[in-house]
């Protein structure tokens, strides 16, 4: 029996309009212990052309990890989730809602949408960036992912 090792590069998309929130999460995964690249889109219609491998993105690494706000210009987020759990080259990454919605219905759809978790974004900064830190090392380290 083998163990498969966590891969060389962990990539991120990140797919979040508030650039505040974005320049959080890329300061918290270059402080981390993790060494992740992270990408970010600014709303759903980039997130789907970023994943497919479209037009500027043709040459764009498949991430390991989606983390994925709800409410998005152009298509919201729960669009780039059923797309996404629709098509199956992108079925299999994983996706962490990552937003400030604690509206039940917004839970119970996304998960009947097969997210992989659903996390409500912190207000308090400090606790924001330990959030995305233990983000990455759970989905870096702890958890055996099909191979891209």
């Amino acid at each position: 029996m083998s163990l498969r090792t966590a891969p060389d590069t962990f990539d991120i998309l990140l797919v979040e309009d508030n650039p505040g929130d974005a320049r959080l999460a890329q300061e918290a995964l270059k402080e981390g212990r993790m060494s992740s690249r992270l990408k970010v889109v600014v709303d759903g219609v980039e997130a789907m052309t970023y994943l497919r491998r479209e037009g500027p993105f043709a040459e764009a690494p498949v991430p390991n990890l989606v983390l994925l706000d709800l409410n998005l210009p152009r298509k919201d987020g729960r669009q780039v989730l059923a797309e996404m759990k629709a098509d199956p080259n992108l079925r299999r990454i994983p996706v962490v809602v990552l937003t400030t919605s604690q509206a039940e219905q917004d839970i119970m759809r996304t998960y009947d949408l097969h997210a992989n978790c659903y996390i409500t974004k912190p207000v308090d900064l400090d606790r924001f960036i330990s959030v995305v830190r233990s983000i990455e090392e759970y989905w870096c380290s702890v958890v055996t992912l099909p191979p891209r």
